[in-house]
Formats: C-alpha cells, structure tokens, sequence
C-alpha cells in the first residue's frame, strides 16, 4: 500500500529536523570539548599552586604531633620537637606540588625533618571537608589532565 503524499511530506519534514537537532548538538559538543580543555590545563595549575596550610587557621598557634593530630604545645615549646613532643607548625602553607611531590616522590616538606615531615603528611592525610586545604589535597589524589 503506496503511503499518502501528506504522510510522506510529514516524515521527511520530521526526519530533517532531527537531523538539523543533530548536527547543533554536535556542534555544541565539540565547542564544548574546545572550552573545557584550556579549563583542565588551568585546574593542573592550579593544584600546583594551591596551599595546605598545617595547621589550618582555625588552630593557629597549635602543633601537630607524630600521629597527624593538631595539640596544644607542650611545657618545651618548639624544643619539645627535640625530645619527641609536637612539631611546630610550618612557617608558610605548602603548596599543592610540594604535598603532591612528599606523597608521591619521597621529597621532604620545606623545612622539615624526617619526623615533622612524617607528622604533617600525616595531618595533611586526615584532613576532611571543610577543612582549609581539603579541597587542594583531594585535587593532588585526582589529578586531571
């Protein structure tokens, strides 16, 4: 049975739309992939420039002792390090390429020893969301790029 010339007429009318819809979705789709790859070579940049501070603002003044743990200082202050009290913290946050390169190089911290290292990695390695430099260590585990 020959199919009516208004069916006809419908059909090719819908089929030339989708395939219109088509080719704007692929269009969209490769302007897409254009724009994200300049954002996945500013996010690789920016992990390396993020910061950790250790400890975070909201324990200023504080310690880290061996196991990672923020504590007050002990009776010794800074020369509490010398007989296995808590380390003082960091002069300056370490950025995301000097944690990235500790965890995964073997590289000490600036201005570290093999304990303190060992300490801040290992607070560095606790910490959680919401946390100042959360964000900044779990970009260092998922690398993009």
């Amino acid at each position: 049975m020959p199919e009516e010339p208004a069916t006809a007429t419908a059909s090719a009318s819908a089929s030339s739309v989708t395939s219109r819809r088509m080719l704007m979705l692929g269009a969209a789709g490769a302007s897409t992939v254009i724009a994200i790859r300049p954002a996945l070579a500013n996010t690789t940049a920016s992990v390396l420039t993020c910061q950790i501070p250790v400890p975070g603002p909201g324990n200023a003044g504080k310690y880290i002792d061996r196991n990672g743990n923020v504590v007050d200082p002990g009776p010794l202050g800074p020369l509490g390090a010398l007989f296995g009290g808590p380390y003082p913290p960091p002069s300056r946050p370490f950025t995301g390429e000097e944690v990235r390169d500790a965890l995964y190089k073997g590289v000490y911290l600036p201005g570290t020893t093999y304990y303190s290292n060992d300490a801040y990695l290992k607070y560095i390695k606790k910490l959680s969301g919401g946390q100042s430099g959360y964000t900044c260590f779990l970009s260092i585990q998922n690398p993009r790029g």
